[in-house]
């Protein structure tokens, strides 16, 4: 396996800390709001990830955190009146439903800053007693990049913005101007806080990671975790202040690779809430299968900006949908094992950085192949459980193709259609019994009306949406 260090700038060999182990930890959502398209791309990216790795026989640990202490999520508070545990529990549970709709299932630890201020706190205390983090007069902790030779190392970038270094407002008491918020004092009676040794307050933004990646990851005298992922807008300031806060807390590196996801633009946009084009997944659920929109999402490398536009998602419907005919020609019949060169292929191409372009390809070919050798001999069982074994294989890499095919050609039937359709079609069962064939073509002429294409097998009538 070969991943991109975004670091480095350029693909190493993975070679994790523990042989045959993966730890893996991914910047999650602030939890103010639904989770948006950006949030999609960079879940999908890491699960392929995590995918991946599993398939070549690696044990997977996957962290992501939910930031549920925040400027946003205070001023929600006090916009909605409800608790901040009512307002983080509703959207982590929102973003988790989405997730799991796309076919992300839940990582395995999923710490919340409100639940890590012990962890943080500790960090924040080993800091200061170095004299590498200092509290001003306002009681907030500053952290001191002087103290660290190599800041600026991870993105290879040091900027003096600071909303972006610390999210707090500026601050004339810093040592320096790039010195970052660890923590941040109560500023009034409405702020929400936690009592600290240093001072009541709540963390800064950059803190929690690195204190979370302590308490849930072993690691070894070299680095904490072996790959630290997120969108590349985290890697400065983000990572460079995790790494940074890390490195002088622990005395190693806080991750082996660093991995990050492009940028979602809508339209040729780039998706920004200030500039009111990000599109939520709910949104984007209500007029599209979660699958649908997974094949999408992952069609274009990671690395790479994604261009969210109609036209690309409907053909990449057109390009599953394919898979989806192909599988139902072999259905009914029971899996044996894939083909040795398909999987191969498909497995190389993952291989090399999640290389989605030339596995999706083959794919292509191994459906295209498989149509025309159906073509020539419809009864080849061996075929037959070969296409769906390799179906299988896909579906568990790459997390399509998973579901029964005639299910999928229904999408977009409401059930009030759909109940329709199953009466329409028993009747029709009925009248053929009863040998009433123009009673049975008439009902066939209706739904075939109704856009709905029927087909008689050996386990009863099935149909689709055409």
């Amino acid at each position: 396996m070969h991943i991109y260090d975004s670091v480095k700038k350029t693909k190493l060999p993975f070679e994790p800390i523990v042989p045959h182990k993966a730890s893996i930890y991914v910047c999650g959502p602030t939890v103010y709001d639904d989770a948006h398209l950006g949030h999609a791309r960079s879940s999908l990216s890491f699960d392929l990830l995590a995918r991946t790795l599993k398939a070549l026989g690696y044990e997977v640990t996957m962290g992501k955190n939910f930031t549920d202490i925040d400027d946003k999520i205070i001023k929600k508070v006090q916009a909605t009146g409800e608790s901040l545990e009512q307002i983080t529990t509703h959207y982590i549970n929102s973003y988790k439903e989405d997730m799991r709709v796309l076919g992300v299932g839940d990582a395995d630890i999923e710490p919340k800053a409100t639940d890590s201020l012990e962890a943080i706190e500790s960090m924040i205390k080993g800091l200061i007693d170095k004299d590498i983090a200092y509290v001003v007069s306002s009681g907030d902790v500053y952290f001191d990049t002087s103290k660290d030779s190599n800041y600026g190392t991870i993105s290879h970038q040091v900027g003096e913005d600071e909303d972006n270094q610390s999210r707090v407002e500026h601050n004339s008491q810093k040592r320096n101007p790039k010195d970052f918020a660890l923590w941040k004092a109560c500023a009034s009676k409405d702020d929400i806080c936690f009592e600290m040794s240093f001072s009541n307050g709540r963390p800064g933004w950059h803190i929690e990671c690195s204190a979370m990646i302590e308490k849930h990851f072993k690691g070894n005298d070299k680095f904490s975790i072996d790959i630290h992922g997120g969108g590349a807008d985290l890697l400065f300031p983000h990572h460079e202040n995790e790494a940074s806060q890390s490195r002088c807390a622990t005395g190693h590196e806080l991750s082996k690779y660093w991995m990050h996801n492009g940028f979602v633009n809508i339209n040729g946009e780039k998706m920004s809430k200030s500039l009111g084009n990000s599109f939520f997944v709910k949104d984007a659920l209500k007029v599209y299968d979660g699958e649908i929109l997974r094949n999408y999402l992952i069609s274009v490398h990671y690395r790479n900006d994604f261009n969210f536009n109609e036209e690309d998602l409907l053909n990449s419907k057109k390009r599953l949908d394919r898979l989806y005919r192909l599988k139902k020609r072999v259905i009914p019949t029971k899996a044996s094992k894939p083909n040795i060169a398909f999987q191969k292929d498909v497995s190389k191409a993952m291989k090399d950085d999640l290389n989605i372009s030339v596995a999706l390809a083959r794919v292509e070919q191994m459906i295209s192949q498989t149509n025309d050798r159906l073509d020539e001999n419809p009864k080849d069982k061996g075929l037959k459980k070969e296409t769906l074994a390799n179906i299988e294989f896909i579906d568990k890499l790459l997390g399509i193709g998973g579901q029964e095919p005639f299910s999928y050609f229904q999408i977009g039937i409401d059930k009030q259609t759909k109940t329709k359709i199953e009466a329409l079609i028993e009747a029709r069962d009925s009248a053929k019994k009863e040998k009433d064939y123009r009673k049975s073509d008439t009902i066939r002429d209706e739904l075939s009306s109704m856009g709905i294409a029927i087909m008689d097998t050996a386990n009863g009538t099935v149909w689709e949406k055409i």
